[in-house]
């Protein structure tokens, strides 16, 4: 089985991972996917990552402590320069490593590759939030030692890490060595050495940028040694960010021990030197503070450190770790989706949705970067997979989240304005990646011609306002984001006359598939954009007529012009939606289906993605897909098609989707779900489930797939679930359950109230757990309200058609003009 095999089944080595639904749990210590369990053990909170990389440092792909939006700024250099093209490259900076603690025992330092290990394992446990470690070492000379430790990066302190170590002698008396470091890694590099590109490949664009030369100058360094406090301090050379990192050490030993530090611009340290006994406990705190800013001095952010340590110290470690299994108490409550008897699938369910809380609960005001705080992967940029695939997890389980996330791209607004003036537009167009604001992308067909942003973020703040009623966000700042993106729409389409009538076209745009670059009236584009125009129109309109004072407001924030209102509204009714009725499908774009089709059944696995192994050229020529187009779009517009549309659709386009993307798989589950096939819809929510735990995509190593993490709960909410948010708090179920499972439930929290919905083969039931609210919604045709005290359940005739197997190649089809669609091999 290749990495983009079909898999329908766990994929997991069940005797090193054993099922957990709890945990994600390792029995072996294994050097050949140091990467790849580097990221799956990572723990973080949004704002503060740290990998899973082991306390002695030895073992390792890559080291990593990252921040969210903290980064570095470097020239954008074309080999063909054009007007308008990004200038100013931003990549996520690898934080200062408060993770070392180096053990020796009687001078033997532990290295857990060429080390005894009479017993290993390794815990991240979903509960606690805490990724633990329990080992028994035997030495050279025979000593047998315990080894102990704990780690986790605090949800409800955010600028907090608590680490401890744990050294038990279980045989024979030693002289131990703990050495603690702090460590300016993104300088001193001491990950393990990488794997150069293949001949004839390229250089992997998901992976982040390195630079040649030094990015942190040292600000401020200082050591406490009597206080066990070491504290450095950074500046960005180009950014001009800032970075205070401080560590406090408390030593707990049976015996007096000695102590000594140094500090130096890039590294800090502190070595315990103890005499220990048979039956001796050791034990090593660390507590670590990171603090950034874009314009505050770094020995600012120092003080700003050493009063969250203050904090910390006052209340004690033992309360950091209660406070954060409270947290994850809460958050569960209110987030988790069951599974019964289905117990690979609920561990896979609980990883993929910690993931995703460790990297948006405490963004605070930060985007969501696409690897979360796990990794530099594609440069800690924010992209559209924040809005469209995590954040209506957060709406419905986490709203306060989804608004902090919002009210970022809010800020942005200004920069998204500047843009769209060098794309010679009105209005403002978001860039297609970024960490600061600016366009970051140097490949614009597949970057910036994904306008298509503009309409997700618009998704986002409809789908968070809707869910919440929060109108305080809308008038303020929410309706801000949908005028602008609105304006963009009506500037960059036009009308053609053809046939007696008006339609509405968009040319020279990318869709989310990056195999089909800068085409005309992409369908996804085009139908996304229509809501955005029908949204912005909506919300004016709502505003101005219940808070007349707040639409004067917007007027004077955006210089709103009356005649724009009916403007787009007259262009979301004109908008062209491509149909090809020859085909009977929705052509991807205008001359979509100009093109031959690649013929994927034949395609080795060894060229896959195909975006490395192939020219873009050679790809756009082709019907091919690297993720889900057409098919999100009636995902997220279900309403304005009809059944037989989709199912139409889907069965021409899945055949021709690589699923290069990790975006893909959750999308294809959830319609082929709807559509009824059924099978397909498991064997695609395995996929997307396993696409980190089981390194689905060869890339693991280089962080989690946050988005496809969200996709996951949508997969199993929207798929299985059959949930739909038609707007403006129109909720709808339509279930499909999986052949063989006996019931799916979970939560969402509509309006202030939290419901739980349990689907079974025959029934649908609602239930008010929070709140004091009424949540009215339909199930299939009929409409029903929960309430307090009154649960309703809705009988279900079945889970919908049932297809077996997969839709046919649709190499062959007959195009309107009476020519054949053929499928070939490109260089074959």
């Amino acid at each position: 089985m290749t990495a983009f095999g079909p898999i329908t089944g766990d994929p997991l080595d069940r005797n090193r991972f054993p099922i957990d639904e709890w945990a994600l749990v390792e029995t072996r210590f294994e050097p050949s996917d140091l990467g790849v369990t580097e990221t799956l053990f990572a723990v973080g909170n949004g704002y503060l990552g740290l990998r899973g990389n082991y306390e002695e440092a030895r073992d390792a792909y890559a080291d990593g402590t990252f921040v969210n939006g903290f980064h570095e700024t470097w020239p954008i250099h074309h080999a063909e320069e054009a007007f308008g093209l990004a200038r100013v490259g931003q990549t996520m900076v690898n934080a200062p490593d408060p993770k070392i603690i180096r053990l020796y025992i009687d001078d033997e330092p532990l290295e857990l590759s060429t080390a005894d290990l009479l017993d290993y394992q390794r815990v991240l446990d979903f509960r606690t939030g805490v990724l633990s470690r329990d080992l028994v070492w035997r030495t050279t000379s025979g000593k047998r030692v315990r080894v102990r430790s704990r780690r986790m990066t605090s949800f409800t302190e955010r600028h907090l890490g608590v680490m401890q170590l744990e050294v038990t002698l279980l045989e024979g008396n030693a002289a131990v060595q703990l050495s603690s470091q702090l460590v300016n890694r993104q300088d001193r590099d001491v990950r393990s050495e990488q794997v150069e590109p293949a001949q004839g490949t390229i250089a992997d664009p998901r992976k982040a940028e390195q630079f040649g030369r030094r990015v942190l100058q040292p600000q401020y360094k200082d050591l406490d040694e009597d206080a066990g406090r070491i504290a450095l301090g950074y500046q960005t050379v180009d950014s001009g960010m800032t970075i205070g990192v401080v560590v406090d050490h408390h030593l707990d030993s049976p015996v007096p021990y000695r102590t000594e530090g140094r500090v130096e611009d890039d590294q800090g340290k502190l070595i315990y030197q103890i005499r220990a006994e048979e039956g001796h406990t050791i034990r090593l705190t660390k507590l670590v503070s990171v603090h950034t800013a874009t314009r505050v001095p770094a020995r600012e952010l120092i003080d700003r450190c050493e009063r969250t340590l203050d904090r910390a110290n006052e209340d004690g470690v033992e309360a950091q770790f209660e406070a954060q299994r409270e947290w994850l108490d809460a958050f569960w409550e209110r987030s988790d989706v069951e599974l019964p008897r289905q117990p690979d699938l609920q561990q896979a369910t609980r990883w993929n949705l910690f993931a995703l809380t460790q990297a948006t609960a405490r963004a605070d005001g930060l985007g969501i970067p696409a690897k979360g705080v796990s990794a530099a992967g594609y440069g800690g940029h924010y992209f559209w997979d924040a809005e469209i695939y995590a954040m209506p997890f957060s709406t419905y389980t986490t709203p306060n989240a989804t608004r902090n996330a919002l009210r970022f791209r809010y800020s942005l607004l200004p920069a998204a304005r500047r843009r769209a003036v060098d794309l010679s537009q009105k209005g403002a167009l978001f860039p297609w990646r970024t960490i600061n604001g600016n366009e970051a992308s140097a490949y614009y067909a597949a970057g910036t011609a994904q306008y298509h942003i503009d309409a997700d973020i618009a998704y986002a703040v409809s789908q968070y306002v809707g869910a919440t009623g929060d109108l305080d966000f809308l008038v303020r700042e929410g309706v801000d984001i949908l005028v602008e993106t609105a304006r963009l729409w009506a500037d960059i389409g036009f009308w053609r006359q053809e046939n007696g009538s008006s339609s509405f076209h968009i040319h020279g745009v990318t869709g989310p598939d990056e195999y089909t670059t800068v085409v005309n009236d992409n369908l996804y584009t085009n139908v996304l954009a229509r809501f955005n125009l029908r949204r912005a129109a909506d919300a004016v309109t709502e505003v101005r007529e219940s808070q007349p004072d707040a639409y004067d407001e917007v007027v004077r924030r955006t210089g709103l012009r009356e005649e724009e209102i009916a403007e787009w509204r007259e262009a979301a009714a004109g908008m062209h939606v491509p149909y090809d009725a020859k085909v009977g499908i929705h052509p991807q774009d205008s001359r979509f289906l100009d093109r031959e089709m690649w013929d994927l059944e034949h395609t080795s696995a060894d060229v896959r993605p195909l975006l490395l192994h192939h020219h873009p050229l050679v790809i756009y020529r082709f019907q091919v897909l690297k993720q889900a187009d057409v098919v999100l779009a009636q995902f997220l517009q279900s309403e304005e098609f009809t059944t037989q549309e989709k199912r139409a659709d889907f069965e021409y386009y899945d055949p021709i989707t690589t699923g290069d993307s990790s975006l893909s798989a959750v999308v294809q589950s959830i319609i082929a779900a709807e559509v009824g096939y059924h099978e397909l819809a498991l064997q695609y929510f395995y996929e997307a489930a396993f696409v980190d735990l089981a390194d689905r995509h060869a890339n693991a190593a280089d962080g989690v797939h946050v988005a496809s993490t969200g996709g996951v709960w949508s997969a199993l909410v929207c798929g299985f679930g059959g949930f739909r948010d038609h707007g403006a708090g129109r909720w709808h179920f339509d279930p499909r359950l999986p052949a063989g499972w006996d019931e799916l439930s979970f939560r969402l929290t509509m309006r202030g109230t939290r419901i739980r919905v349990t689907v079974t083969s025959d029934a649908l039931t609602a239930i008010v757990e929070d709140g004091e609210g009424e949540v009215t919604f339909s199930v299939r045709d009929t409409e029903v309200t929960a309430a307090p005290g009154r649960p309703v359940e809705v009988p279900l005739d079945g889970q919908g058609a049932r297809i077996e197997g997969r839709p046919p190649n649709p190499a062959g089809t007959l195009r309107a003009d009476g020519t054949v669609i053929s499928a070939t091999v490109p260089g074959r």
